[in-house]
Formats: structure tokens, sequence, C-alpha cells
């Protein structure tokens, strides 16, 4: 058996901590404590304790940039798929961790927080990709946002146990995209800020696709 990292420790030791004893009651000290290392160890790993609840985002950032970074105009939409199932096999391999995160983030505003700022990043090297591959800066804001949210919609689902093959799911709901300009008039492009549930939000879109005086 390969022995495990001080990294891999650290994370172990904090959301065994998280789920004993709350996330705000745990100590940085506790969880170095716990994962057998010194106070310098863990800050050597994640500068905060709400990066540890995080720990493979950037190198997960990093595969998908290069999944992107590897296609072109023509195998965009292929790129678009097996950059977004990078992302989602990992929550899956992840199983109760990644079910124990989402918990946590739905009570703790800083971790909600940085989620959401986590989502940007990946919103972001979506959409640089999209307008490298030749759409214009509203095509690629819409792509990328769309490959966003049915990600999030797919995992989600699958988090609440809601979904038994989240992987065709995901493939599924990639595939309903507009890719690139909208082809006639009957199409609409609604765009909603909110910072409610995402089921709230997607039901605010269908009611104002369905509305008459929608734009």
């Amino acid at each position: 058996m390969t022995a495990r990292t001080a990294r891999e420790r650290l994370v172990e030791a904090a959301f065994g901590l998280f789920a004993r004893q709350g996330f705000d009651a745990t100590t940085v000290d506790q969880i170095a404590a716990e994962a057998g290392v010194g106070r310098t160890t863990f800050f050597r790993n994640f500068p905060t304790k709400e990066d540890v609840v995080f720990p493979d985002h950037q190198p997960i950032l990093a595969a998908v940039d290069a999944r992107l970074h590897s296609a072109s105009a023509a195998t965009a939409e292929v790129a678009l798929v097996e950059a977004s199932a990078i992302v989602l096999d990992h929550y899956l391999e992840e199983g109760e961790v990644a079910r124990a995160r989402y918990r946590l983030t739905r009570s703790i505003p800083a971790l909600r927080a940085a989620e959401i700022a986590n989502q940007r990043d990946y919103q972001r090297v979506f959409r640089d990709h999209a307008r490298a591959w030749g759409l214009d800066d509203l095509d690629a804001e819409l792509v990328a946002g769309g490959v966003v949210i049915a990600h999030n919609h797919v995992l989600r689902r699958w988090l609440r146990g809601l979904s038994d093959d989240p992987r065709a799911e995901l493939a599924g709901a990639l595939r309903r995209i507009r890719w690139g300009a909208a082809a006639d008039d009957d199409t609409r492009v609604v765009v909603v800020q909110a910072r409610g549930d995402l089921d709230a939000v997607v039901d605010r879109i269908r009611a104002a696709v369905r509305s008459p005086e929608a734009p």
C-alpha cells in the first residue's frame, strides 16, 4: 500500500473533524495534530482552513485547461464534453468526501463563496478557449456559462442521490448547449443573475421562456 502524503492526511483529518465537531469549531492546529504533522506543514499545503475543503481545485483546473488547449474549432464540442467530464469524474471518485463538501458549502458562507470563486475559474477557462476557437465574446460567455451550469446541475443531482448515471446525464445536458449564434429568431437566451439554489434558478429560467411577454 502506498504511504499517504502529508497533504492527503491533512484532508482526511480535516473532513473527519468537520464531521465530528463542525467547520467553525475546528482549528488548523487540531487538523495538523490529527494528521500527525505540524502547523507549518499545514500552511505549506493550504493557505487557509477553507482551502483544505477544495484540495484539488488547481490540479483539476489545469487538467481541464490542458484538454481544451489540445482542441481546435473542429473538435471543440467533443473537448467541452471531455473537459467537463474531468471535473465530474473527480467528484464521483471522491464519493463521500464530495458529499461531505456539498453539506459544508450549503451551510458555511465562506465555503460557499470559495466554491463560487472556483466555478468562476472554470467558466473563465471555458470562455477563453471558446474565444480562441473563433466564438465572439457573447457566444463564448454563453457557452462557458452553459457548460458550468450543466455540469453543476448534473453534479448536484448525483450528490442528492437523484442520478444513477451522471456521466450520461452530463453528456446529454451539454448537447443542449447551442454552439455559436442562434440560427433562427425563435431561440431565446435568458440570463439570470442569482445567488439562490440552482433548482430555483432553473425554475425561473423555465418561467421566463414560457412567458409570452419574454423578449
